[in-house]
């Protein structure tokens, strides 16, 4: 600095009180120095030059804090010193200006005493060389194109904002400059943030964090925020903060983390946040007793109808509309939930016994019960309820829902559109079918069941026209056991699909094989095929695979497809059976007469054999109203191209009436039982008569 600049800073100024003052400051206005005045630690006066490099008019750095405006008086620190403390006349000092819009220029100078008593002292500097001067332009320029919002704070006042700042907060730099960030951008609730912030930065230096700050409209806005130490001359003169928006990256995680415990159709909760509230539920309960809970399960009855007569696109618009009004009524503390297909769970809270859960299933019912409008068309779906509630049985959410499902199973077994209660005594049932899925599984698994093969002979010439496929459970000690309640039991677990599909592949091989030991032959198979086999999706696709793998002639491949799977859904049935018979297998309407099924299946549905009920079998020897029904039977058959086929022949009587009435097919225990394929094939290479034709 020139002896000049240290010749200014010994005089004594007494700005603005004596006389000479206005002259003083025309003196001090022209130096080319940067001249303050300080009295009791705050700035009373500053000269042309220094109010130029500030860039600040009278109101803003009038008694304004010397450490506000000069940082690193004494030299070696950065931390803001008062001039007057342990001070001596004329001491040279190397600082920061902190000027407006966040402007940090390097000076150099001295300070000297004027007057203790009045702890006035006068401040001359002069700014850095022309090569550092546009550093701070440079810095600023950096700064303001990054996309991050940057603020720098020097204590608890703010130097500086970029650009970016104002896009994200909407704050302009002269409305925070000198200001508290925590007035402007900290939300209240965040507030405790400050004392983490300290801690964090003591023991690490710098922090990133994820938090909320809000704007000036006073809209949140999830940010990314680092803060990190500001460095002057190599020492530390307050804190860089950056924001980076990470709203959009907070939508997608919620939104995963919404999709990943809620159904995506319907938007109710799945399975699993289901069983997460359910265990909450149980916890509370198992802590005060008067927080009771329970569960109910809910099945459409008829919902496969309208997804196959209306689409599958007219399915899902029933489910969320089913969605809608359960939670229409359920009350806020509740939740349901889809749990799968057409299966609903509700989770009941607060109630004392298990009447407060028959009302909300009364409720549910009465609603479900009201008429759906989809796609223009009117939809009763109606509903089947299984209702449990917690007590000292239920210790997990499992065998709360478990037992909520049993008693659901049991409102369908008696007709559908009710609600049962679980009790004790489902509990005997619940272990038998427990036992009987064990027994099943080891079945499975060890592979002890085969097909067993019953004849199907024409009645007129004693022909064998083919054989019926039966499952046949081999136990380990050698003996054969029917498979029947086995059967029943896969349909309920969810095996049927896969038995059916290993049904398929063993007839087709079986056919093939019979073909290579009677080349030419015509005989057929029939497979057995349950309501869920029926419906399965992949039962159809399945079968093309195995029919292109054995090269089979499909023609010789017949499924049997019961009377009342076909009554529950007439329309969905055409659909499959018209797939099947593109596929160029037969079907046979299998049990015909056991419910009545009307005649104009066999008119409107691609049938080629129709199995009399073994009731009708027994007509058949009666007089009256029941042989003139199995008359007319095998009339309408004959007339429409549909073959009658008459299952459970017992006597000679039978057998001869049959064949009088003019029945084409039949097979029963006077025929013939169902023969392993060794035996099977034997029979079909002999291609035997009947002994029992003759009368």
């Amino acid at each position: 600095m020139s002896n000049a600049a240290i010749a200014w800073s010994e005089m004594s100024l007494n700005l603005p009180e004596n006389s000479d003052s206005t002259q003083q400051q025309e003196i001090l206005d022209a130096l080319p120095l940067l001249v303050f005045l300080e009295r009791a630690g705050r700035i009373v006066f500053a000269n042309a030059e220094a109010r130029h490099v500030l860039g600040m008019a009278e109101g803003e750095w009038i008694q304004r804090p010397v450490e506000d405006i000069l940082w690193g008086l004494f030299p070696g620190t950065a931390e803001p010193q008062t001039l007057l403390a342990g001070s001596r006349r004329g001491s040279p000092f190397h600082a920061t200006l902190a000027c407006k819009g966040g402007h940090l220029v390097p000076v150099e100078g001295t300070y000297s005493i004027l007057d203790a008593e009045l702890r006035e002292a006068v401040i001359v500097a002069q700014a850095g060389s022309r090569e550092r001067a546009p550093k701070p332009r440079l810095m600023e320029d950096v700064l303001a194109s990054i996309p991050e919002a940057v603020a720098i704070v020097h204590g608890s006042h703010v130097l500086y904002t970029n650009s970016a700042f104002t896009r994200m907060f909407g704050f302009t730099a002269d409305e925070v400059s000198g200001g508290n960030l925590r007035d402007f951008i900290v939300p209240e609730t965040r507030q405790h943030e400050n004392a983490m912030l300290q801690k964090a930065l003591k023991e690490q230096g710098r922090i990133t964090i994820e938090t909320v700050r809000i704007t000036k409209d006073g809209e949140l806005v999830d940010v990314a925020m680092q803060v990190a130490p500001l460095l002057v001359n190599g020492d530390k003169a307050g804190y860089v903060l950056t924001y980076r928006d990470i709203g959009e990256r907070k939508q997608v995680e919620a939104k995963l983390q919404h999709d990943a415990m809620h159904d995506v159709l319907t938007g109710l909760p799945n399975r699993a946040l289901f069983q997460d509230r359910l265990n909450l539920a149980l916890s509370r309960r198992a802590r005060r007793r008067d927080q009771g809970c329970g569960v109910l399960f809910v099945d459409l009855d008829r919902f496969k109808e309208v997804n196959d007569s209306l689409g599958h696109a007219a399915g899902d618009m029933l489910l969320m509309a089913v969605a809608e009004r359960l939670r229409a009524v359920l009350r806020p503390q509740d939740t349901a939930a889809r749990l799968g297909g057409d299966e609903f769970g509700i989770l009941v809270e607060s109630i004392l016994t298990v009447s407060d859960l028959n009302a909300v299933a009364e409720r549910v019912l009465q609603e479900l019960a009201r008429s759906f409008e989809i796609l223009g068309n009117p939809v009763k779906p109606s509903a089947s309820l299984g209702v449990a509630m917690a007590g000292d049985d239920h210790e997990t959410p499992e065998s709360l829902m478990r037992n909520a499902d049993l008693a659901m199973y049991r409102a369908k077994e008696n007709g559908g559109q009710r609600f049962e209660v679980f009790d004790k005594r489902m509990s005997v049932h619940v272990a038998g079918q427990q036992e009987r899925e064990r027994e099943l599984r080891h079945v499975l698994n060890k592979r002890e069941f085969e097909l067993w093969y019953q004849p199907i002979y024409r009645l007129a010439t004693g022909q064998v026209e083919g054989f019926e496929s039966l499952l046949r459970w081999r136990r380990a000690d050698g003996t054969v056991d029917s498979f029947r309640d086995l059967l029943s039991v896969a349909d309920d677990v969810g095996f049927a699909a896969s038995i059916a599909r290993d049904a398929i592949d063993t007839v087709c091989r079986q056919l093939r094989s019979w073909e290579d030991a009677i080349p030419g032959n015509s005989l057929m198979i029939t497979v057995n095929v349950t309501h869920r086999q029926f419906y399965q999706d992949d039962t159809v696709a399945h079968l093309k695979r195995t029919l292109a793998a054995t090269g089979v002639d499909p023609s010789r491949l017949m499924f049997e497809v019961s009377e009342t799977t076909l009554n529950d859904n007439p329309d969905g049935a055409v659909a499959v059976i018209q797939r099947l018979v593109d596929c160029g297998v037969r079907v046979a309407l299998d049990n015909f007469g056991s419910s009545l099924a009307p005649l104009n299946h066999l008119v409107r549905l691609p049938i080629a054999v129709v199995k009399m009920d073994p009731k009708l079998t027994i007509a058949a020897t009666t007089t009256g109203r029941q042989l003139a029904l199995v008359e007319s039977l095998i009339h309408v058959g004959k007339s429409v191209g549909v073959q009658v086929l008459a299952q459970g022949i017992e006597t000679q009587e039978q057998l001869n009436t049959l064949r009088r009435l003019g029945c084409e097919l039949g097979q029963g225990h006077l025929l013939s039982h169902a023969l392993e394929p060794a035996r099977a094939l034997e029979l079909a290479v002999k291609g035997c008569r009947m002994v029992r034709l003759d009368t």
